[in-house]
């Protein structure tokens, strides 16, 4: 892996447009540009009022309990909450002092709309301390910033990956300063307390860009300022049996590995990551991809390759580190490019976002249709969700934790929630083991019929909240629907016997 090569100057006297566009752009024009793309990064949260992040409503759901169940009798029957330090928390640290001065419901969406800005400039911070210029890499890399993990609604690990970025770009610039080292032993812990695996990415960009420079042991002890959270795992990372490579792990890793820059068209993110890959390639076999990130890149995407999916209960940890991977290998990208290139090359990332953002519109238009059926149920109702999600789906069904909102705003009982006992602070008090995420989802093929007559949450709630498209054949027996509208129903539940 080698430095960056020279790029030849076009010399000509007219500047006519042609002239322009082949001319090196200055480095303020490229850091400008990036700016101005990582900024418009936010546009499907700023047009959307309910950002369309598929763990989102759990995940303000989950704040809602934090922040205010000590001021309702309904959620502390209903829930438990157990604070405690561990390596996943950065929106729920920024939720509390948001919530101070805006509405709360304003302040999750102002957190899901800055970390894909944070992660924009973050990009942009990594290639200006390596380069003093903005190029191809920061373009390409921009692609990565709505990645799975994103649209899947991974705030604290979106959060997370972004500080590391920022963090990578000052351990560049304070080379060669002594107390280099003392400055990130916080540092890591900050990144760390966002989540896990963006403290990962962290070490690993480090031990890159040190492996490039030294080429020996001393690279393997730079990142070594960084370990403290090691303590915080050792402490509250949990059971190693909660390491686990799952069921059927040859089949999940080729589709993680399909599914790196999974969107809503699949050909067209199929396209995309083939292009990709072959830039990435073309650019290692010509010498034009910069060790300095090119090693982190490569380790990443081998590491994503060998890791389980879950770590400490977390999920999808390996498919995590592909598109962190691709991302740190194109901004390894090291081509200096003229500037009809520096333009066109961000047309990828600006068709998706564009695609993103009429998506996040349209299923914000349906959560907001889906959330009339709260108006026809009190305060602190116990209420059994089911969401219907098509097999085979590429995209994303937005409306998998819709049932979440009925805890923000009617701080109902409900089983769309993260509640895995050891693993989440928040608890379930009531409706039993299944009572939770993952039970409120039905995969299923289209065409077959929906029977709940044995939906198992049922049993433990007063009401039942249905979001599919198709109407179910049986109901939980005693059901009387009460409302129905466009993509959901609502129907009364009978009381078992002997329940007062």
């Amino acid at each position: 892996m080698s430095a960056e090569p020279p790029f030849e100057q076009f010399n000509t006297r007219r500047r006519s447009p042609g002239a322009w566009l082949a001319e090196e752009p200055s480095p303020r024009q490229g850091l400008w540009l990036g700016i101005a793309l990582a900024l418009i990064s936010a546009l499907p949260v700023l047009l959307a009022t309910y950002p369309q992040m598929v763990d989102y409503p759990a995940h303000m759901a989950r704040f809602h309990v934090m922040l205010t169940r000590d001021h309702s009798p309904f959620l502390q029957r209903y829930y438990g909450f157990e604070w405690r330090w561990m390596g996943n928390l950065g929106a729920d640290l920024l939720i509390r002092p948001l919530s101070a001065v805006m509405p709360f419901e304003a302040a999750g969406r102002l957190i899901a709309g800055i970390i894909p800005v944070l992660t924009g400039l973050g990009i942009l911070a990594a290639e200006w301390a390596l380069r003093r210029r903005i190029g191809l890499g920061s373009m390409l890399a921009f692609i990565f910033i709505w990645s799975p993990a994103l649209h899947l609604g991974f705030l604290n690990f979106g959060l997370s990956l972004a500080l590391a970025l920022f963090a990578f770009a000052l351990w560049v610039e304070l080379e060669g300063k002594s107390w280099r080292s003392w400055l990130f032993m916080p540092i890591g812990i900050v990144v760390w307390l966002c989540h896990v695996s963006g403290w990962g990415v962290l070490g690993i960009l480090v031990f890159g860009y040190e492996w490039q420079r030294h080429k020996g042991i001393e690279a393997f002890f730079k990142p070594m300022p960084l370990t403290l959270p090691f303590i915080g795992l050792l402490a509250f990372g949990g059971s190693s049996q909660l390491i686990s490579y799952g069921r059927n792990w040859d089949v999940y890793k080729e589709a993680v590995w399909r599914q790196a820059m999974r969107g809503s068209i699949q050909w067209l993110d199929y396209t995309c990551l083939g292009l990709i890959a072959l830039v990435l390639i073309g650019s290692i076999a010509m010498r034009r991809f910069d060790g300095r990130l090119g090693w982190a890149g490569v380790i990443m995407l081998l590491l994503a390759l060998v890791m389980p999916r879950h770590i400490f209960g977390g999920d999808l940890v390996d498919a995590r580190m592909i598109s962190s991977g691709l991302l740190v290998s194109c901004l390894a990208l090291s081509w200096k490019t003229p500037r009809w290139l520096l333009l066109l090359a961000p047309m990828i990332f600006l068709g998706r976002l564009g695609l993103t953002t009429d998506q996040w519109i349209t299923g914000s238009r349906q959560t907001a249709e889906l959330l009339k059926a709260l108006d026809h149920v009190p305060q602190g109702a116990r209420i059994a969700s089911l969401v219907v999600t098509e097999r085979g789906l590429w995209g994303y069904n937005t409306q998998e934790h819709t049932g979440a909102w009925a805890v923000v705003r009617k701080d109902a009982l409900n089983n769309s929630n993260f509640a895995l006992p050891k693993v989440h602070m928040l608890t379930i008090r009531e409706g039993g083991d299944r009572f939770r995420d993952p039970f409120h989802r039905l995969l299923i093929r289209p065409g077959r019929p929906i029977d709940l007559s044995t939906y198992i949450p049922a049993r433990s709630a007063d009401w039942l909240w249905y979001i599919g498209w198709e109407e179910p054949a049986k109901l939980p027996a005693g059901a009387a629907i009460v409302a129905r509208g466009h993509g959901w129903l609502l129907a009364r539940l009978a009381k078992p016997v002997g329940d007062s």
